[in-house]
């Protein structure tokens, strides 16, 4: 059976509504879909929210109207896809990497001893749709007051660095009972074609800013900056008699067009009533199949604060290391199920490791790394499919956790059971065992009930029977 890792959903309501954008309205770009995806948006946020056309550009657009730039520092886990860095070092920003902890989220207590008086915002990362310790965050910041500098009159009405949200996988989560989006100061979503709703390309903005700020105020200024600093929209202008514009700011050109959010919007009509629902069963049955399997860390899906969006399912096999990992995978790949890894840490990466960025100084997030496989989880997944994909990673883990990724390591202990093997077994050992390709071959019976065969550094000694 097939399952591939991700698909978008695309059933008769998303069509219906993208016909709608191209056949009725009369416009493609930036209009009347969009602010109706605002608006349903903003119905689960509780906040004012402005649509564009990436997660990395809306977060972009949101330091740009802080004013960060070169000479800042901006905060990040070092657990998290590249855009959360990128966003800032597009800007001319430094980037400061901390650790996580074991929920993937990133550390308050590191963050706490990251902050400087360059410091102009934090983006925690809500990662596979959990989101962060909020609480701990603020707590840092708060603990930090005394040493912010602010550049900007913007920044010295905050009075502290902005807690800016990568939520990208997060839309539909609580903390505390509050909807992701009225946590964070400003909060990015984001809608991309795998994300647990979509435009193809897109993401969404939540303004939750503290007083004195205005968040409705806040927002036509926002809109402007995302249009380059015009005062209106090519839809707005385009109305009879409105040609008549402003550009008030070096803006950006990130706006979202009609014709995407068409398709977001079919989707977030019944993303709380049908689609967050579906996305629970899934990950739910995932949790109880591998409740009783030994290797199996299970991810934190909910907890007494927080309730994930299941964005991702985050499964990490213990006693693995990065080389079996990987092995594992090839074995489900083998059996044709798509799954991936989130993320490859950013100090690894060629970028970051030539700006003197060392994984080694993040032991936490290699550690997850190592050994985490995420499984598929979208909607349409059957409970037949989440089977089948449960029993192929199991038999993958507990295939190479047996053997090995190349075979039996030197040192290995192999235990048979009551009745040995079959007759005819073939143990084929690896390249730190007895020379690559060679077997042993067990008689009729295989050995004796708990015998136990020990592999040396050059394979058996002479004279070893067993």
């Amino acid at each position: 059976m097939a399952i591939p890792f991700s698909l978008p959903l695309i059933d008769d309501d998303v069509i219906a509504e993208v016909n709608d954008a191209l056949t009725n309205t009369g416009w493609l770009t930036s209009g009347p879909k969009v602010r109706e995806l605002e608006a349903a948006i903003g119905e689960i946020t509780g906040t004012p929210v402005l649509c564009v056309n990436s997660w990395t550009s809306g977060a972009m657009l949101v330091l740009r109207w802080l004013g960060v730039g070169p000479g800042d520092e901006v905060i990040v886990p070092a657990y998290t896809y590249a855009a959360t860095a990128l966003c800032a070092m597009n800007l001319g920003a430094d980037v400061v990497m901390v650790d996580v902890r074991d929920d993937f989220c990133i550390d308050p207590a590191a963050l706490a001893a990251a902050i400087t008086p360059r410091t102009k915002a934090i983006i925690p990362v809500d990662l596979g749709g959990l989101p962060a310790d909020y609480a701990g965050i603020f707590a840092a910041l708060e603990a930090a007051r005394g040493v912010f500098r602010a550049g900007n009159e913007r920044q010295a009405r905050l009075a502290r660095p902005l807690v800016l949200a990568d939520a990208a996988h997060s839309i539909g989560g609580t903390y505390r009972g509050a909807p992701v989006g009225r946590v964070a100061d400003v909060t990015v979503f984001s809608l991309h074609s795998v994300k647990n709703v979509t435009t193809g390309e897109g993401g969404a903005i939540a303004l939750n800013l503290p007083e004195p700020f205005d968040n409705a105020a806040e927002l036509p200024g926002l809109r402007a900056l995302a249009l380059n600093g015009q005062t209106k929209s090519a839809f707005e202008k385009n109305q009879t008699g409105a040609w008549r514009y402003d550009i008030v700011d070096f803006g950006l050109k990130v706006n979202m067009p009609d014709v995407n959010a068409a398709i977001g919007l079919a989707q977030i009509r019944k993303y709380e009533s049908e689609l967050l629902p579906d996305r629970r069963r899934i990950t739910d049955r995932y949790q109880a199949a591998f409740a009783d399997r030994p290797w199996a860390m299970l991810p934190v899906l909910d907890d007494a604060e927080r309730r994930s969006s299941r964005h991702l399912y985050l499964l990490r096999i213990a006693d693995a290391d990065e080389a079996m990992r990987d092995r594992i995978i090839e074995r489900i790949s083998e059996r044709g199920v798509g799954v991936n890894v989130h993320y490859i840490p950013m100090p690894t990466l060629s970028l970051f490791r030539a700006r003197g960025f060392d994984i080694a100084d993040y032991p936490k997030t290699y550690e997850l790394y190592a050994n985490e496989i995420t499984l598929p989880v979208y909607n349409g997944l059957t409970d037949a499919q989440v089977d089948e994909v449960v029993a192929v990673v199991s038999e993958a883990v507990e295939t190479t956790l047996r053997l090995g990724p190349d075979g039996p390591r030197s040192g290995t202990t192999l235990r048979l059971g009551p009745d040995g093997p079959r007759s005819g077994t073939t143990l084929r050992l690896g390249p730190d065992g007895p020379r690559s390709g060679t077997t042993l071959r067990l008689g009729p019976e295989g050995p004796r009930s708990g015998t136990t065969l020990r592999l040396g550094p050059d394979g058996p000694r002479s004279g070893t029977t067993r």
